[in-house]
């Protein structure tokens, strides 16, 4: 018998591989992205020591009193320009992008390009 792995398993794989060749220092941390069904998270962590500097995402209560939906596109946007602009303040302008085991389209395609688009650079 012949067992399938899930969306969940293979996404896992995925994301343990390309963790294995990216990793966020102090001075340019990684950008962790993740999406559910209902929300979408992005942190900025510092690897070396195991910290997050910063973090967001749709469940917070001023995002989402902006947002229609949690879920689309313009949230993903949204999400990214809020991101951007906090880690300006915190004088971050370099990350490394880890985009979680999805495919580079879509939501993270959306928040990638917004984020580059208010400061970010990778």
């Amino acid at each position: 018998m012949i067992i399938k792995a899930s969306r969940k398993d293979k996404r896992n794989k995925r994301h343990f591989r390309v963790r294995l060749k990216i990793k966020g220092t102090e001075l340019r941390p990684r950008l962790a992205v993740f999406t559910s069904n209902k929300h979408q998270y992005a942190q900025l962590i510092d690897d070396n020591k195991g910290h997050t500097l910063l973090s967001c995402s749709t469940v917070s209560p001023t995002l989402k009193g902006e947002l229609k939906s949690t879920w689309t596109k313009e949230a993903a946007k949204k999400l990214g320009e809020i991101l951007a602009k906090e880690a300006v303040k915190k004088g971050i302008k370099e990350v490394v992008f880890d985009r979680g085991g999805n495919r580079y389209h879509g939501k993270i395609l959306a928040l990638a390009e917004s984020a580059r688009e208010h400061g970010l650079a990778f």
